[in-house]
């Protein structure tokens, strides 16, 4: 008989602890061996964010003095204090301390303080903190939640100076068959893979888009699933040819390029590009409403290219259900009859009336 393999994340524990408690800490010991988790700290900060005061309150009395500096942390950022580097520096005076020393606690504050120096305009210190943190943290935590996050966060980082390659090469540190988790492979992939449509290496992207996707859907991040799914079908879209072998066997036959040697062409099988165009669209959420639809847009611009459009019917004839003026402004671009074209017009002008 096969093992049931219980969910892992923190908000399981939550969930758990809604449904079967109020329990005592002995049952929490339990519920959280089953889990894999060998700290408290993660299950406090989704009892915080989640709101659930009195399980928080329980797991306070067990957390180690540098938890307790980091979880103030989070609790401060919550609330919307943007002054805490301060604060960040106390709590790494704990975890650094030789009584309540906290070897992975001091790699994750030192992440969280480059994040401040940048948000404070201090490139070179943000650098250096984000490179200390992420190399502790490969060193006494690797593949854990805090070095997936930083090694993120490096990236993005190098990213945001305009140092692409540099930010490429902090993702091939995270290996798709590694220990890192899925939601962290997945967000790799989609920065990989515009860095790499950036450069003109055409099949590595759709082939990052491609993992993206995929590994999205193991951590049932919907949403990220369809942003690396429009990725892909964006960045395949000149290249269908049916005699393509299909993407998954691509991706798996994959191998770094020798010095010198020409990039690989790029193809795309039809019905991979039909598979995915048809996932993404079966998970799009139902309302058309919100301010702020990339998802929509970037679907219902693919919808018109690999002409799908008729997919989008409901929308098409219902501009008022629509709340986002660049979604309305690329649904005007993708019709042909008048009448219905001078709707989308009015709705337009409607939403970007001052």
């Amino acid at each position: 008989m096969s093992e049931i393999e219980l969910p892992s994340a923190p908000g399981y524990f939550i969930s758990r602890w809604r449904e079967q408690g109020p329990v005592d800490m002995d049952t929490l010991i339990l519920w959280r061996e089953e889990m894999n988790w060998n700290t408290w700290l993660p299950l406090a900060e989704a009892a915080l964010f989640l709101d659930a005061a009195e399980l928080l309150a329980l797991l306070e009395t067990v957390l180690s003095p540098a938890e307790k500096a980091t979880l103030s942390l989070v609790r401060r950022r919550m609330l919307g204090d943007t002054r805490l580097q301060q604060v960040i520096e106390d709590a790494l005076d704990i975890a650094r301390h030789p009584e309540t020393r906290d070897l992975a606690l001091e790699g994750r504050l030192r992440m969280e303080l480059g994040l401040v120096k940048y948000e404070n305009g201090e490139i070179e210190g943000a650098k250096d903190d984000l490179t200390w943190a992420e190399t502790r943290l490969k060193s006494v935590a690797l593949g854990s939640r805090d070095h997936d996050l930083a090694l993120i966060n490096k990236a993005a980082l190098h990213t945001a100076c305009g140092e692409a390659i540099m930010a490429l090469t902090v993702y091939s540190e995270i290996p798709r068959n590694g220990n890192h988790a899925n939601e962290t492979i997945a967000l790799s992939r989609l920065g990989a893979s515009r860095i790499c449509a950036s450069i003109g290496h055409d099949f590595d992207a759709v082939r990052h888009a491609w993992n993206a996707h995929a590994h999205a859907l193991m951590a049932n991040q919907i949403g990220m699933a369809i942003e690396g799914g429009a990725l892909f079908l964006d960045f395949s879209s000149e290249a269908i040819d049916d005699t393509a072998e299909v993407m998954q066997v691509q991706v798996e036959n994959a191998r770094p390029r020798e010095a010198g040697e020409e990039a690989r062409e790029l193809k795309v099988h039809p019905d991979d590009i039909n598979d995915v165009f048809e996932w993404c669209f079966a998970h799009l959420p139902e309302s058309h409403a919100g301010n702020d639809r990339p998802d929509l847009r970037a679907m219902v611009s693919l919808a018109h290219r690999f002409d799908k459009i008729s997919h989008f019917d409901s929308l098409l004839k219902n501009p008022d259900g629509v709340e986002d003026p660049i979604l309305v402004a690329i649904v005007q671009n993708c019709i042909e009859d008048a009448e219905l074209k001078s709707l989308w017009d009015v709705r337009l002008a409607t939403l970007t009336m001052v």
